[in-house]
Order: C-alpha cells, then sequence, then structure tokens
C-alpha cells in the first residue's frame, strides 16, 4: 500500500499495473462494467500510435527506446471514469507512473512466479519489454518490488476469480470515494 494522500472520486480514474499474466486486460472490462465506467489498454494506444502490434514495436525500438517511448505516451494520457489497463513495463516510466497517479489509484494484479511462468510460458509475441537474454523470472523479481512500491491496492489474481476480484477492487475504491 503506497502512503500518498489517496483521493477517489466520480472524476478519478484507476490504473491497473502487473506482470503479464496477471489479468490487467481480462479485469480492466469487468471492473469498467461494475463502475458503470470505460476501460481503456495501454498497449493498443501504442499499437495504433505505430500501427504495428505491440511485439513488433518493441523488436523495431528496442526494450530501452520502447520503455522511453511508453512512458512519453502515458505521461501524456488523460482519462477520467475509466479504468486503465497498462503494459507490465509502465513501472520504468517515472513520468507515467506519476501521471496515472494523478488519474486515481494504481491497483496491482499480483501473481505469484510461478502462475506468472504458467500462463506467459517464453512470453513469444506478448510484447514484453525485455533483454533477449533475460529470463521471465528474473524480469519478474526485478518488477515486483517496483510494483508493489507503486501500489495504492494489492490483490492476488491468482487466488481468485476475475469476477471476485474486480468485486474486491469495487468494494476497496468504495470504501475510499471521497
Amino acid at each position: 500500500m503506497s502512503d500518498r494522500d489517496l483521493k477517489f472520486s466520480e472524476a478519478s480514474g484507476v490504473s491497473l499495473i502487473g506482470m503479464a499474466g496477471a489479468g490487467k486486460s481480462t479485469l480492466a472490462p469487468l471492473l469498467a462494467a461494475k463502475l458503470g465506467w470505460r476501460n481503456l489498454d495501454t498497449d493498443l494506444v501504442i499499437e495504433a500510435f505505430y500501427g504495428r502490434l505491440l511485439q513488433d514495436v518493441v523488436d523495431y525500438l528496442g526494450v530501452e527506446k520502447f520503455r522511453e517511448t511508453e512512458d512519453e505516451i502515458l505521461s501524456t494520457l488523460g482519462a477520467i471514469r475509466t479504468v486503465v489497463s497498462t503494459g507490465g513495463s509502465v513501472i520504468y516510466g517515472a513520468r507515467a507512473m506519476e501521471n496515472l497517479q494523478r488519474l486515481g489509484p494504481v491497483i496491482y494484479l499480483c501473481i505469484d512466479c510461478e502462475t506468472c511462468l504458467e500462463r506467459v510460458g517464453k512470453g513469444d509475441g506478448r510484447g514484453l519489454a525485455k533483454d533477449p537474454e533475460q529470463s521471465l523470472e528474473a524480469l519478474y523479481n526485478e518488477r515486483v518490488p517496483i510494483y508493489e512500491r507503486y501500489a495504492d491496492f494489492t490483490i492476488d489474481t491468482d487466488k481468485f476469480s476475475s469476477d471476485e476480484c474486480a468485486e474486491q477492487i469495487a468494494q476497496w475504491l468504495k470504501s475510499i470515494q471521497e
């Protein structure tokens, strides 16, 4: 849980962060429906910007340039009454994360490493922003402390169904509403 002064209202947004396979793209529309909001997948925004699939964008730009580009694009994102589903690498962009925090609460969808490896496999075609020689397990271990640092609320998505996760998040949001 973060220590920042958290405000949530109808003019807020909510951002989902977490590893590939944590359920961000699955959970975002479910949570949005519960809240009566829209959902936005930032990977699709990046794909639309480049007119390419995300993995092709990562391959084209390289990991470092991709992360810089993701930071730039998401640092200018504006959204209210929207559940924002982010790419797993968004946490490397300080400006993007500051912007997402301005939009509203940041929810960390947590899964254990074993579940991540089962769901993602080698990550082929997923648009993972990692160095080719880096294992998925090493990437997981690198990112978890960063996700935890930015999280206002954490939910273990490998321990509950998607519907249960959406309901728990909605209840938490209701509990912090202004």
